[in-house]
């Protein structure tokens, strides 16, 4: 099972640490992408710092930012899990998980990245900003960049297991699991049903994910199929509405009146 999450626009910023090795980070077959994005990003942050804040969609107030990435290379650098923070991340909690679930999230859990394409939580990198619908000068879109980079190396990350795609939508377009894998993709939506009537609110929807993981984690339950996946999260506690098939793969609602 392959569990991919988004990542959060807010980072805890690491006091030290080694700086960016980009040849340590897994997956190495996206070393090449990641170094362009990498280098396009400091080389704006460093020479037009106006342009900067412009491309990355900040306000004159979150100039420290753009210093932040024209240093990258030098940053100091720590576990994913410990740098990429907010709703999800606070109830996934990963530093209170017991050792068995800890050593599952660092096999199972990878976080989508418009810096480096996909992370696994004991990577270490730096603090960064740059959104998944940024374009950088002289690259283009950054979208653009994973679209070409990351099929083949999401594909080998797979495996035989299931995935259990819990991204965003801007970072759901980085890669899409082609028709071949459709049966064992299980994308999986929170609805927040109050007064009968369901909507997605973020931040259930970041939370519940959030401690979805965690439970699945703790559990230690592999399963290979969607519909196995929406048993295991019924056992768990959760009410779970599961689609029909789809080219895509199938959607699971979960439904929850409180966080």
């Amino acid at each position: 099972m392959l569990i991919l999450l988004p990542p959060s626009e807010g980072k805890a910023v690491p006091r030290r640490g080694q700086p960016l090795d980009l040849d340590a980070l897994s997956s190495p077959a996206l070393t090449d992408a990641r170094r362009d994005v990498l280098d396009a990003l400091v080389a704006l942050c460093r020479d037009d710092q106006a342009k900067a804040a412009e491309v990355l969609g900040l306000s004159p107030g979150q100039a420290d930012l753009v210093q932040r990435n024209a240093a990258l290379t030098a940053a100091p650098t720590a576990r994913a899990d410990r740098i990429y923070t907010g709703v999800l991340y606070d109830a996934l909690d990963v530093a209170t998980l017991s050792a068995a679930a800890k050593r599952r999230a660092t096999a199972r859990v990878a976080v989508a990245s418009s810096l480096f394409g996909m992370v696994r939580l004991a990577d270490r990198i730096p603090s960064y900003r740059l959104s998944g619908d940024a374009s950088l000068p002289r690259l283009g879109p950054v979208a653009a960049v994973w679209r070409e980079a990351l099929p083949s190396v999401m594909t080998e990350a797979l495996g035989r297991g299931l995935l259990v795609d819990l991204r965003s939508g801007m970072y759901a377009g980085f890669w899409r699991p082609g028709p071949d894998l459709a049966r064992r993709v299980a994308t999986v939506r929170v609805l927040h049903e109050h007064n009968g009537t369901r909507k997605v609110v973020s931040h259930f929807n970041k939370a519940t994910k959030g401690r979805i993981v965690r439970a699945l984690l703790e559990d230690g339950a592999d399963p290979r199929t969607p519909a196995a996946l929406a048993e295991v999260l019924e056992r768990l506690g959760w009410t779970v509405e599961v689609g029909a098939p789809g080219k895509a793969g199938t959607q699971l609602d979960v439904v929850v009146s409180e966080l």
